[in-house]
């Protein structure tokens, strides 16, 4: 037999290679020139419509509008998922994909005059934007609700099909275009997990009075928690499935909500109930204070933006808190602690129930807050990252008796279950620990944590550690350093001890899931060790 030399083997395959490619070409010329055949009566007057209303992500930017101000906390989670998925594949399409495969446009001489696009597209062809958009934003969606993805896929299908349609895309640049947009949805989660990737966290329960038809609670509504509406009034929701609740609303007349919270506790102790809140992060973390100090249950009435807190306990809803307290099922979770030192001063210790941090952080929440009234959240937390990436100067702290510049200092109150680079879950809300992960300066260090927390790989930089912790010692912070509770910031002292006091407050949750056992435990995560830890 004789033998082919590898020049014509490679000849050979290219040749097989091309012969493929005519095929495809020929089928995809092929099915859009049958699309552009047929009529359709009813689709006349709703696809060309709908492929404009399309255009730079009008269509979608709505429906994550709806989703945020009326789907609730899941709803505004599917919302951000949906809208960075879009970003993502968008960002794909028009600077890599487009320009790399320079397919030309299909002739529109069979395309009815009525279907064709208002104004012609001027960028190339292969893939279709406005499918890896659909795709990737409906995509994102599922991801976080599978509810709304799915009442939301009819409308992504028939977009993609209006481009073929309209004469706009083939058929093959409509499929690629849906595949890159799943694909750009599926990055986002390996670099940012949903909560349904994780199992449910584990928590000791504890015995607690039942509150029937909320006799004996007493409840803080602050109706400023929060930068959305809410689709339904909670007062009125607490009246109906709470009747015998006391409840009382923190407004701009009437004592400041530390005051209110305060003597809301004090009457709790005196009823033999619980304390109510209901608003943010930062409301919740208002009342543990006066929890503590009145020794009374806390229930948590989620009513903020994100209520991460609530989340991690299970209560995503007012109806789920409700039925906690009237069935009496709770557990005892940890609270984080900034205990000024003697050098520090003689200062009330501040608590955290989620996380403190120190650093770039804060700078970034005030700039937020001071930006989102004129310009919205989403645009002022994209700017304040920006102005805090460029402007920000590292802190520089003693730490554990360490002297280091720092731009952040993280701590998590409970370890957090982390898949990609964002901390999201917490198994455990009683375990004892802290979460610390530090963030040190250097040469070039902002432009290589970015790059490794992009790239998935913190924990191998060396301006990255973490480690799991009981405390931590803070000390030559600068004057006019501040720190974030909970997303409340503060003045920091200038010395501190971060720890925590174990098991402290009692908080209502709904009997949702199994009991905890071993197959529960939380697997080993790698970290790298903050000096002098322990």
């Amino acid at each position: 037999m004789r033998e082919v030399s590898w020049g014509t083997r490679t000849a050979m395959n290219k040749r097989e290679v091309g012969g493929v490619r005519q095929l495809l070409s020929a089928a995809d010329h092929a099915l859009f020139h049958a699309v552009s055949a047929r009529r359709w009566p009813a689709a006349e007057p709703v696809l060309p419509r709908l492929s404009r209303v399309a255009d730079h992500g009008v269509l979608w930017g709505g429906l994550a509008a709806g989703l945020w101000v009326f789907g609730g906390a899941r709803g505004r989670r599917a919302a951000m998922r949906g809208i960075a998925s879009l970003t993502v594949a968008s960002a794909l399409v028009n600077t890599v994909t487009k320009r790399s495969v320079g397919r030309a446009r299909p002739l529109l001489d069979g395309v009815p005059a009525a279907r064709r696009p208002h104004r012609p597209p001027f960028t190339t062809s292969f893939p279709s934007g406005h499918t890896a958009s659909a795709a990737a934003f409906v995509t994102g969606v599922a991801l976080e609700s599978p509810q709304a993805g799915a009442a939301m896929a009819p409308l992504a299908v028939s977009v993609a099909f209006s481009r073929v349609y309209t004469g706009a895309h083939f058929p093959g640049d409509v499929l690629a275009g849906a595949v890159l947009g799943v694909g750009a949805a599926y990055a986002v989660r390996g670099m940012v997990p949903s909560r349904s990737q994780l199992p449910p966290p584990a928590r000791a329960r504890t015995d607690v009075r039942p509150l029937p038809r909320g006799k004996g609670l007493v409840v803080v509504v602050n109706p400023g928690s929060g930068a959305q509406p809410q689709l339904v009034d909670p007062v009125r929701q607490l009246r109906a499935a709470l009747p015998e609740a006391e409840i009382r609303l923190h407004g701009e007349q009437g004592p400041q909500l530390p005051e209110l919270l305060a003597e809301a506790a004090r009457r709790a102790a005196a009823l033999g109930g619980a304390l109510g809140v209901c608003g943010g992060d930062g409301t919740v973390n208002a009342a543990v204070a006066p929890a503590l100090a009145a020794d009374v249950p806390l229930l948590v009435l989620p009513g903020g933006t994100f209520n991460h807190f609530a989340a991690d306990l299970g209560v995503d809803t007012i109806a789920d808190a409700c039925q906690a307290v009237t069935e009496g099922s709770a557990v005892r979770v940890d609270v984080g602690r900034v205990r000024p030192s003697e050098e520090g001063g003689a200062a009330e210790p501040r608590y955290f129930l989620n996380t403190f941090s120190l650093g770039v952080y804060p700078e970034l929440v005030r700039l937020r807050e001071r930006w989102s009234p004129r310009i919205g959240g989403p645009p002022a937390t994209l700017l304040a990252v920006l102005h805090a990436l460029r402007r920000s100067r590292p802190l520089r702290a003693e730490v554990n008796g360490r002297e280091r510049p720092l731009w952040l200092l993280f701590a998590g109150n409970g370890s957090y279950r982390s898949v990609g680079i964002a901390p999201v879950r917490r198994h455990d809300l009683a375990d004892g620990l802290l979460d610390l992960r530090v963030a040190r300066a250097g040469r070039f260090a902002r432009t290589r944590l970015l790059a490794a927390a992009c790239a998935g790989r913190l924990t191998r930089t060396p301006f990255y550690a973490a480690a799991r912790a009981e405390r931590l010692e803070v000390s030559l912070l600068p004057e006019g350093a501040r720190m974030a509770c909970d997303g409340e910031i503060v003045p920091a002292p200038r010395a501190f001890v971060l720890d925590k006091l174990p098991e402290a407050l009692t908080v209502y949750r709904p009997d949702t899931e199994p009991a905890a056992d071993e197959s529960l435990s939380a697997p080993a995560v790698p970290t790298r060790r903050v000096q002098g830890t322990h």
